[in-house]
């Protein structure tokens, strides 16, 4: 399907094999949050790689493209509220050149699977995340990857406001951080391998 036009000033930069958008909220408040994890392993990813997240001109994310064996991969953190996240989306494609949403991969939390649990799929459903839903009706489609971040559910329904937005302390924060690092293994994996590799390394682990 193709994607919505994107602004004309929109620069076309250097083709990309992948564009890796890793979402959260903006700002201080949401820091350490678990509903931040996307954003925070693609963090971690362009720091172990040396790459340097810089807000492009038009962009309304920050982002870094980094050389990797199989061609350059863009890595990005939407500058909106999570809510919003799709309208980072068409200048960050124009300018990787891509037009192929399988070449698109979403990192995002995930309340259907366990903490300790990371997952690279193709497609699937929004699971009512409403970063995800953002970027498919912004796209007009949801076939495109994802690695799935698992979070676990709060004890009660009326709780998951709290449960992804606030900080978890003590023991689970430092289980949070643990959980982003598995992603961001997870992530570069499909720097350094293909998807269908990199998909059976992180499932099949």
């Amino acid at each position: 399907m193709a994607l919505r036009r994107a602004r004309e000033n929109d620069r076309r930069g250097q083709s990309s094999r992948l564009l890796i958008v890793g979402l959260a909220n903006p700002g201080t408040d949401y820091e350490g949050s678990r509903h931040n994890v996307g954003g925070d392993a693609v963090r971690l990813v362009a720091a172990r790689r040396g790459g340097q997240l810089k807000l492009e001109r038009h962009q309304r994310a920050l982002s870094a493209t980094l050389p990797t064996p199989n061609g350059p991969v863009t890595l990005a953190v939407p500058t909106t509220f999570m809510n919003e996240s799709g309208a980072a989306l068409p200048p960050l494609l124009r300018r990787t050149s891509i037009d192929d949403l399988s070449r698109l991969v979403v990192v995002h939390d995930e309340l259907d699977l366990e903490p300790g649990r990371v997952q690279i799929k193709f497609g699937g459903g929004l699971a009512g995340h409403n970063g995800l839903r953002s970027i498919a009706h912004t796209l007009g489609n949801q076939e495109f990857a994802r690695v799935r971040i698992g979070i676990g559910k709060p004890l009660r329904k009326e709780q998951g406001a709290d449960y992804v937005l606030k900080r978890p302390t003590g023991k689970l924060r430092e289980s949070l951080a643990v959980d982003v690092a598995l992603a961001a293994d997870a992530i570069e994996a499909l720097l350094d391998h293909e998807f269908d590799v990199a998909q059976q390394r992180v499932n099949g682990s």
